[in-house]
C-alpha cells in the first residue's frame, strides 16, 4: 500500500483547500520544488499533483512547475487537474509524469475516456470525488452530476479499469479522519483498488486503512495533515 503526499497547486503556490473551497486557501509555500524534493528525502515513491487552477478552468495552468518538478527530482508522479484532452495526457507523459489522474472530462464524455484508456491503458487513473455517495466535477466547484460514486466505479470496472482514486469531499482538508464506510462500500461493490483520499488525520487513520488493504486499497494520499505536521511522512511509512 503506498503512501502518497500531495502537491495542491494554485497560482504557482502549494496549497490547502478545505473541502475544496478556493476561499479557504493556506498557502504552505512559493516553491513547488522543494517541497517535492522534501517528500521525496522522507521516502515518497509516488507524488500526487493537483493543479486547482486547471480544475476549475479545465485547461492545466501549472504544466511548466509540473515539468520542473520531474525533471529537476526524476520523482514519480500523478497529476490531474484540467486534464481534458488526449493530447494533454501525452504531453504529461512525454514530460515525465508517470501517471495521469482524469476527472471531469472522463466523467462527462464516455468517448474520450474510452479512448485514453484505450490508448494509455494503466497510465491514466479516474478519480472518483464524491459528497454524500454522490460524484461531483469541475474542481468540486459544481453541483452533484446525480451520479453515484459506486455507479461510477462499476463503469470504470467494465471498461476494463483496475483501479481509481477516491475522495470523500465532505472529509478533504477536515482532519477528522476518512470516510471507512464509503470505502469499504466502493471496494465491495466495485472490486477495483481504491487509493483512498480525504480527511487522514492522524497514524491511526492509516493503520484503519492499512486493514483494508487485503479489500483493495492500494494507497493513500495524504495532504493536510502532513502540511499542519500531524505526523510525518516517514512515520506514516514505517507502518
Amino acid at each position: 500500500m503506498l503512501i502518497i503526499p500531495a502537491i495542491d497547486l494554485k497560482d504557482g503556490c502549494v496549497v490547502r483547500l478545505t473541502q475544496g473551497r478556493l476561499k479557504d486557501k493556506k498557502i504552505y509555500s512559493r516553491d513547488a520544488i522543494k517541497v517535492a524534493k522534501h517528500w521525496l528525502r522522507q521516502g515518497a515513491q509516488l507524488i500526487h499533483v493537483v493543479d486547482l487552477d486547471g480544475a476549475t478552468t479545465g485547461i492545466p495552468k501549472n504544466l511548466e512547475i509540473v515539468k520542473q518538478i520531474a525533471a529537476q527530482t526524476r520523482a514519480a508522479l500523478e497529476f490531474g487537474g484540467g486534464v481534458r484532452k488526449i493530447e494533454t495526457i501525452k504531453a504529461l507523459l512525454d514530460a515525465g509524469v508517470s501517471r495521469v489522474v482524469l476527472g471531469t472530462k472522463a466523467i462527462e464524455d464516455s468517448t474520450f475516456l474510452k479512448e485514453a484508456f484505450k490508448k494509455f491503458k494503466n497510465k491514466v487513473i479516474v478519480s472518483i470525488d464524491a459528497r454524500d455517495g454522490q460524484v461531483l466535477v469541475k474542481g468540486w466547484q459544481e453541483k452533484s452530476t446525480k451520479l453515484e460514486a459506486v455507479s461510477l466505479a462499476k463503469q470504470l470496472k467494465a471498461l476494463g479499469f483496475k483501479e481509481v482514486i477516491y475522495t470523500d469531499i465532505s472529509k478533504d482538508g477536515m482532519l477528522k479522519g476518512p470516510n471507512i464506510k464509503g470505502i469499504k462500500a466502493l471496494l465491495k461493490e466495485s472490486r477495483l483498488k481504491v487509493v483512498a483520499s480525504g480527511g487522514i488525520s492522524s497514524l491511526e487513520d492509516i493503520m484503519k486503512l492499512k486493514l483494508l488493504e487485503k479489500d483493495g486499497v492500494s494507497g493513500i494520499i495524504i495532504g493536510k495533515a502532513l502540511y499542519e505536521g500531524k505526523f510525518t511522512l516517514t512515520q506514516a511509512l514505517r507502518i
